[in-house]
């Protein structure tokens, strides 16, 4: 594995994958802009979709192997983790402004 390709965010989630077959993790595989024919076939055989020349940003959940595979990939420059945003359901208030 290329460790210089991952986020800290994605290392750290490989450390607590109990099975290294399972897809469990989302990530964002950034590439070189113009994929190779070999490059677009290692794509979708991960199940990612709509892989064309000029799209450099996918997505996909992947298991720690096949991000292992990637990561190994030259035409990959770095994979990122995705993480589910929830909303923050508070309300902000302000104190009272002036002199």
């Amino acid at each position: 594995m290329n460790y210089q390709k991952l986020d800290a965010a994605l290392a750290t989630a490989l450390n607590d994958v109990q099975n290294v077959e399972e897809p469990s993790l989302a990530v964002f595989i950034h590439t070189e802009p113009i994929l190779s024919p070999a490059a677009t076939t290692v794509l979708e055989s991960l199940g990612i979709s709509g892989v064309s020349n000029g799209k450099d940003i996918f997505t996909a959940t992947l298991s720690a192997n096949a991000i292992s595979q990637l990561s190994e990939q030259p035409w990959v420059k770095y994979l990122k983790r995705s993480q589910q945003l929830g909303l923050v359901n508070r309300r902000i208030t302000t104190g009272k402004l002036g002199v």
